[in-house]
């Protein structure tokens, strides 16, 4: 099955494995599907469940006619993306919550990085190399560390919860703190991997997000191929963005669906550069200082900018932001329905409330919520909400510090009575 990397600025076309992540004009690259897929893949997708082979165990090489064609030795899987989706009620609405925090490493990332990986080691690189605020960089480690490969990690210095901190540390990452933030990380490991022969895997790559685009897919497989109105996700770098616009794309083109649902993209507030472009129409586009508790999407100049105005105009999409108070306000609310979530995750919820609110969601709309981060990645986050150490965020867990017998006594009695 032939691929290409084509260029979305001037089209200029290139070998699929060249490892370029630019074109020569310095345009973002994306891999363009040369062939039809046909929608009976449908069955086989389905049929592969059953199979014990590594490959067809992962909810992302499950679907490989829509990923990449790669020899199955130099596939490197945990395997990923076999990830559940809750169907729950919110507010009063039916929503479903997609839940990417399930992969091995606790985020989204096992799924473009599985094929990333795969590709470096395919192509006999020795190191791989990406900037993180810190999902990127445990998911980079892990899968590394199962190929033989090393990795360095540039992480900007006190900006990276320690959960994902001591992931990739733990799975023998070089960790390179920065001074600086992640955008000028990003900056350093572009220069370095160039400089230093390593393979960069940050979205920027665009065989990475072939991966990320089987979130859609299999979203989509386990709706029984009903398509929802809506899908929300939170935006940061922008790779979900484009990677969704582009599965959507090729799946409403080769007929796997019949329509396509809209994205909405949120971001938070003190990082919304590609919410004020949306204002401006796509007119303007100015980076920002980003500054968030939800560390994952913490990121003031997207890299992936290019492809995610493509992704929300294809699919007439929106971009909203919230506030860091909302943010942990549906935090609270999707820990409580016993799933959880890191920070950034929990963006979707509070921009489904502000987007029904506003009125462009309704109440009867079909809708599917990404959460792209485990709840264990920021755990100092999740301590202080649900022990109402955070201003302005009531808990509805209940933190007793027991010294004495009589102590005991009055907690378990203040909890039988609120439990009546």
């Amino acid at each position: 099955m032939e691929r290409v990397l084509k260029c979305v600025r001037c089209g200029k076309t290139y070998d699929v494995f060249s490892s370029k992540t630019r074109c020569d004009c310095g345009g973002l690259l994306e891999v363009s599907l040369q062939c039809t897929l046909s929608p009976n893949l449908k069955d086989e997708f389905l049929k592969r469940r059953m199979s014990l082979e590594p490959y067809n165990e992962s909810g992302v090489w499950r679907y490989r006619e829509f990923v990449l064609d790669i020899e199955p030795n130099s596939i490197v899987t945990l395997p990923e993306g076999r990830t559940n989706l809750y169907k729950k009620v919110v507010d009063g609405m039916e929503v479903y919550f997609k839940h990417e925090g399930e992969n091995p490493t606790g985020s989204f990332k096992d799924r473009g990085m599985t094929v990333g990986v795969s590709v470096a080691k395919k192509l006999g690189f020795k190191i791989t190399a990406c900037a993180s605020t810190g999902n990127t960089s445990a998911s980079l480690a892990s899968y590394s560390a199962h190929a033989g490969l090393k990795s360095v990690v540039f992480v900007p210095k006190g900006k990276v919860a320690l959960g994902k901190l001591s992931q990739a540390l733990a799975y023998g990452a070089n960790v390179l703190e920065i001074s600086g933030d992640f955008d000028y990380a990003m900056k350093l490991v572009q220069e370095a991997s160039s400089e230093y022969k390593l393979y960069l895997l940050n979205s920027l790559n665009p065989l990475r997000l072939e991966g990320q685009k089987t979130i859609i897919i299999n979203t989509l497989e386990e709706l029984g191929w009903v398509v929802p109105d809506w899908i929300i996700v939170p935006g940061g770098n922008l790779g979900n963005t484009s990677a969704f616009g582009k599965a959507l794309k090729e799946l409403f083109e080769f007929k796997f669906i019949d329509k396509v649902p809209r994205l909405a993209v949120i971001q938070a507030e003190g990082a919304s550069p590609f919410y004020r472009a949306f204002k401006s129409g796509f007119k303007e586009f100015e980076p920002m200082k980003a500054e968030t508790i939800a560390t994952a999407i913490r990121i003031g100049n997207p890299v992936n900018y290019e492809k995610a105005v493509k992704s929300i105009e294809f699919t007439q999409g929106v971009v909203e932001s919230v506030s860091d108070l909302e943010i942990l306000e549906a935090k609270r609310d999707i820990d409580n329905l016993g799933i959880g979530c890191e920070p950034s995750s929990a963006s979707t919820l509070a921009g489904l409330r502000k987007l029904r609110k506003s009125g462009v969601i309704k109440s009867s709309d079909f809708v599917v919520m990404i959460l792209t981060g485990n709840l264990l990645k920021d755990p100092d986050t999740s301590i202080n909400l649900h022990t109402g150490n955070i201003k302005d965020v009531k808990s509805r867990s209940r933190f007793f510090e027991i010294e004495t017998l009589k102590d005991l006594e009055d907690a378990l009695k203040k909890i039988v009575l609120e439990g009546e």
